[in-house]
């Protein structure tokens, strides 16, 4: 990633973390992902926007770039999960139980997890899918 587009991503995060509308970031991260198309990092966060802002289409698509790019990121197999159950997709339980064995390997994901969840929930209350991976992962 270039500096410019380190910087985009650095100022789109601290946007959504100080709380704006995911609808108002998903064009920087599309952005980011058309100028780094491989950083996985973008991909992952333009999923997680479209799912919130109900684009389960194009977040699948996001969501299998960003687990295609880096298959050991638990929060890009979450989205993938979401995105699959949201659009009534198969392949759920691969994910799931990636996910479950990589919290048992560095149980330090799980704060992470947590407040993704939480961030999410926040966000969308009424998310079910986020609800299921939430019970399903134990969280």
């Amino acid at each position: 990633m270039n500096i410019d587009n380190e910087s985009l991503f650095e100022k789109a995060m601290a946007r959504y973390q100080s709380g704006e509308e995911a609808s108002k970031l998903i064009n920087d991260f599309v952005e980011i992902t058309n100028s780094s198309p491989n950083q996985s990092a973008g991909w992952t966060c333009l999923a997680w926007l479209q799912l919130l802002c109900n684009e389960n289409q194009n977040a699948l698509r996001s969501a299998r770039i960003a687990v295609k790019l880096n298959p050991q990121d638990p929060q890009s197999r979450i989205n993938l999960t979401i995105a699959l159950l949201d659009t009534n997709s198969k392949g759920v339980r691969e994910h799931i139980d990636f996910v479950k064995r990589a919290l048992l390997i560095v149980p330090e994901l799980e704060k992470e997890l947590k407040e993704s969840i939480k961030d999410g929930l926040n966000r969308k209350p009424d998310w079910n899918s986020l609800k299921k991976v939430q019970s399903w992962l134990g969280m």
